[in-house]
């Protein structure tokens, strides 16, 4: 069971964990946790680029699940680290399908948060007879309208960060700073890039959750990975058609989802989520009422943890 004094059940560490070369560039990390003969999980984590934590493998009762987990292309111990070169949702769907048939699984639940209820929907999509069900949390659709708010909107909730995130771009160039910033942190020069990931990441960071927290210590890192691989999606609409995630709803529409949200994310506000419970009825949208887009916030990470025990006693939701 979860801890006496948090939602997520205690810490667990991998029964095995390895890499997988999925072409001449890109080389991905993998990890096994749980019951190896449990019911699978697959979980995708945000960003792009945030990579995998041990903190993911606690929203899974360990007697109960099976879960893989994995470092998307260029984020987290994949390598080379933030490389975008043949890295598109469509290549990340490919890696997700040879790691299902790595590890002989026929169908999976799909677990993703942020970024990652963005990959899990275009691979329910695109593979829906892999898919026992979806947990979803922050969600976001990969639309152009998310992602000018995600750049500019932030303005009208934290100015002051704004003010920050502007101000190493030259004025003629800041009628399009996502353009400035990818120009940026793609740069092979590390004197270009290093300074704008870690602006890019100090400036998702610190709007993530509702209250404030203590900053973490630099980590260029992440800050690498986070920082070129969303300017890359981001700049390129997630290599999706505008709104296609909705557009395409009814591939997976009759499979069983929770969509946890938080009432206050100001990454990637509730809007979205209301938009894919409308074009999937049959999901259960949670809204946390004093949350904003951390997976880790008490109320969020509850109703995780609740989500995949349901589906534990059911194979369902209720």
């Amino acid at each position: 069971m979860p801890d006496s004094l948090s939602p997520l059940f205690p810490p667990a560490l991998p029964n095995r964990h390895g890499m997988l070369a999925v072409d001449e560039l890109h080389t991905i990390y993998w990890e096994e946790c749980g019951n190896p003969d449990g019911v699978p999980v697959l979980f995708l984590h945000g960003g792009p680029g945030a990579g995998v934590s041990p903190q993911h493998r606690r929203f899974f009762d360990p007697r109960h699940y099976r879960v893989i987990l994995f470092d998307q292309r260029g984020a987290g111990k994949s390598t080379p680290l933030g490389e975008c070169r043949n890295n598109t949702t469509q290549l990340l769907i490919e890696d997700i399908e040879r790691l299902r048939a790595q590890f002989g699984i026929g169908k999976w639940l799909v677990f993703g948060g942020s970024w990652g209820s963005t990959l899990a929907l275009a691979y329910g999509q695109a593979h829906p007879q892999a898919c026992l069900g979806f947990v979803l949390r922050g969600i976001f659709l990969c639309t152009s309208a998310e992602i000018d708010w995600f750049i500019n909107g932030m303005r009208w909730f934290y100015p002051e960060l704004y003010e920050e995130f502007v101000a190493p771009i030259p004025p003629a160039e800041r009628g399009d700073l996502l353009a400035a910033y990818t120009r940026r942190t793609l740069s092979a020069d590390p004197a270009v890039h290093l300074p704008a990931v870690r602006a890019w990441s100090r400036f998702e960071g610190r709007r993530v959750y509702l209250l404030p927290q203590p900053e973490d210590a630099p980590n260029d890192a992440l800050d690498l990975g986070l920082g070129r691989l969303e300017s890359h999606y981001m700049s390129n609409l997630g290599f999706f058609a505008e709104d296609q995630l909705i557009r395409d709803m009814g591939r997976i529409a009759h499979l069983p989802a929770v969509i946890v949200q938080g009432r206050y994310d100001v990454i990637c506000p509730p809007l979205s989520a209301h938009r894919l419970h409308q074009a999937w009825p049959g999901a259960r949208l949670k809204m946390v009422p004093d949350a904003g887009h951390g997976a880790l916030e008490n109320g969020i990470a509850a109703a995780l943890v609740a989500a995949t025990e349901q589906f534990k006693r059911s194979g369902r939701f209720q």
